[in-house]
């Protein structure tokens, strides 16, 4: 289950991320913005070889240009940090969102290679046409198995829509990792969850002969 999960929310990023600049993201209503999207991502990593191959270097890559600039990870990273961000100083802060970042940046590219013969059904979106804030409910359909509940939650910048946090059969992404980033900052503080986070990093780079470019 926990690889499914892994698995539906690359793909729901990577829906979000792969359109044709800043411009058409703030023309583009979040629902359709998503819906357009999803399926040419979708039809991507069924016919690249490479990324079906499992070439974590050209998933790294893809996932660098194409998805980062579109998420909002000082706010994803301080909701799952709570009340500890705002006690964190700066040069903190900067940390612990460049290890989240790189963390989810290494979970989302172990999955996208798994999409195989997944679609994506939208719901209506229910939202005012002046909100900042809005939510996107849709399933996942599969060819075996229940559709799997699949949300996201955008805000409106002035660089155009952001995700910041994502659920998936009812557990949104934030709350998942809060639980565990208290238990670190309550056992060894900020520094101690930064270094958790950078040696679990560190692990993951060495097994999959790589890391994220920028890191």
């Amino acid at each position: 289950m926990k690889n499914l999960i892994t698995k539906i929310i690359a793909l729901s990023l990577l829906g979000m991320a792969l359109f044709g600049g800043n411009a058409m993201a703030q023309q583009e209503a979040p629902d359709v913005l998503v819906k357009r999207i999803s399926q040419e991502i979708i039809d991507l990593a069924k016919n690249d070889k490479e990324i079906q191959a499992g070439n974590q270097k050209r998933v790294y890559d893809m996932v660098e240009s194409k998805i980062l600039p579109y998420i909002d990870f000082p706010r994803m990273t301080s909701l799952a940090a709570g009340k500890s961000w705002k006690e964190a100083t700066p040069d903190q802060q900067k940390q612990l969102t460049n290890e989240f970042r790189t963390l989810l940046v290494f979970t989302y590219s172990g999955a996208i290679s798994q999409i195989k013969d997944q679609r994506v059904e939208f719901k209506p979106l229910r939202a005012a046409p002046d909100d900042t804030e809005v939510e996107v409910r849709s399933q996942v359909i599969q060819t075996r198995g229940e559709p799997i509940q699949l949300n996201y939650r955008l805000e409106k910048l002035a660089s155009g829509w952001k995700i910041f946090d994502i659920n998936v059969l009812g557990a949104w992404l934030v709350e998942t990792y809060k639980g565990s980033f208290s238990a670190e900052i309550t056992k060894s503080g900020i520094d101690g969850l930064i270094k958790t986070l950078a040696e679990k990093n560190k692990k993951l780079a060495a097994a999959g002969a790589g890391k994220p470019a920028g890191k």
